[in-house]
């Protein structure tokens, strides 16, 4: 197999299916698709791992295919983390540069960031990132790099993810016996990961919230004038639509979940009420059902779904602050009449995200169910080229530890 220094690998272990990713890095700004590999996920619920061993077999499926499109071994990778356990909150370190102004260099600012992260967390709480919004210099704010600015008080604000120790541990556990390295820092946010494959640069200067919708829950991440505000969780998936339908119609789930798809497809308006075949379980015969009914199951789960989304961005008082408006991605945001029911609801306009900016990415990838694991290998780049850069703070320390390099 090819030698693994020009590649970045994701993997993107969901409630739903499993995804492997593997890009061959051509340019700093181009990386092409070499190879992915699809399983179906067996052993979560909600989000969290139930069962190691199921979730490790998906991993190794969707690796070992993959490795055989790719022609190259899966060694380590950036892997994504989800689920309810996560949690956002913003943080503020400071430095005094001494009692007269001086210039700040890089290592006052690495020294503030530690600062901003360095607050002792609750045992069962693992920080997976540390996002840097703007520095303040003499109460100066909205500072984008101070560097070689002159103040005696340098401060940092920072927005910090953590997740639980357990469900954070499992992850990187499975990733492990699947034969996948994930040394520190190599763990991701899932819908941090899914905005740099979706979002533009204009998008997060004027404001955007990203929901990724799994099949467990529903990553949130808030961007204003460049920088991460807010994240976290909303506790609705698409695995929740398809149990509603399941047992509103009561049919198995693979037809419920074909029904949830059916849904919204239907050219509106229509003459009557169309109806659908549904099967029924066991050895009941199938029966006929109107899309009112069908309707009348989804409609009250999706509204369900975006009043929590709107309660959340009000809490964190951002609603208003959203210029570029909603972006809905991941495998649930596929459901049929979701964005306009979301540009109703909200009152702000509300696209589908698809991941882009990968060559050879084919008719499958640009695809909102691989958001995520498209953002893998994105952020991963872009931490390359940080490094590449010149940065010798964090984040090329970061990459090293990522590589086995420091």
């Amino acid at each position: 197999m090819a030698h693994t220094d020009r590649y970045i690998f994701g993997l993107d272990m969901g409630t739903s299916k499993t995804c492997a990713l593997a890009c061959l890095r051509k340019s700093e700004s181009k990386l092409e698709v070499a190879g992915l590999g699809v399983a179906e996920s067996r052993g979560w619920r909600k989000g969290v791992i139930v069962n190691l061993d199921a979730v490790v077999l998906a991993v190794k499926k969707a690796v070992e295919a993959a490795e055989a499109e790719a022609k190259v071994s899966f060694e380590w990778a950036f892997v994504g983390v989800g689920g309810p356990h996560i949690k956002g909150m913003n943080s503020r370190g400071a430095l005094l540069l001494g009692p007269h102004a001086r210039e700040v260099t890089r290592e006052d600012k690495v020294k503030a960031f530690q600062n901003a992260k360095g607050f002792s967390l609750p045992e069962d709480r693992e920080l997976i990132d540390a996002l840097r919004q703007e520095y303040l210099l003499d109460s100066q704010n909205g500072i984008r790099d101070p560097l070689g600015m002159t103040g005696r008080r340098l401060e940092v604000n920072v927005h910090l993810i953590t997740a639980s120790t357990t469900a954070w541990q499992n992850v990187v556990t499975a990733a492990n016996r699947a034969g996948i390295k994930v040394p520190d820092s190599g763990t991701v946010f899932e819908s941090l990961a899914s905005a740099w494959a979706c979002l533009t640069e204009d998008e997060r200067e004027l404001g955007v919230a990203l929901l990724d919708i799994g099949g467990g829950s529903s990553e949130l991440i808030v961007f204003f004038e460049g920088a991460v505000r807010h994240t976290a969780v909303v506790p609705i998936g698409g695995e929740h639509f398809t149990n509603d339908i399941a047992v509103g119609l009561r049919t198995p789930i693979p037809e419920a979940e074909k029904m949830k798809r059916l849904w919204g497809e239907r050219e509106l308006p229509q003459p009557g009420d169309p109806v659908i075949e549904v099967p029924s379980v066991g050895e009941r015969p199938s029966r006929v059902v109107s899309y009112s009914m069908l309707s009348s199951i989804i409609e009250p789960r999706a509204y369900e779904l975006l009043e929590l989304l709107q309660a959340e961005l009000l809490r964190g008082g951002f609603l208003k602050q959203l210029g570029a408006g909603v972006v809905l991605t991941g495998g649930g945001a596929k459901l049929g009449g979701l964005v306009d029911l979301a540009e109703q609801s909200l009152g702000v306009p509300v696209r589908l995200g698809l991941p882009k900016d990968l060559e050879g990415m084919g008719e499958t990838l640009p695809d909102p169910a691989f958001s995520a694991v498209v953002g893998l290998v994105s952020y991963g780049n872009r931490l390359q080229l940080m490094r590449e850069a010149g940065d010798k703070g964090l984040m090329g320390k970061l990459w090293g530890a990522l590589r086995g390099k420091g």
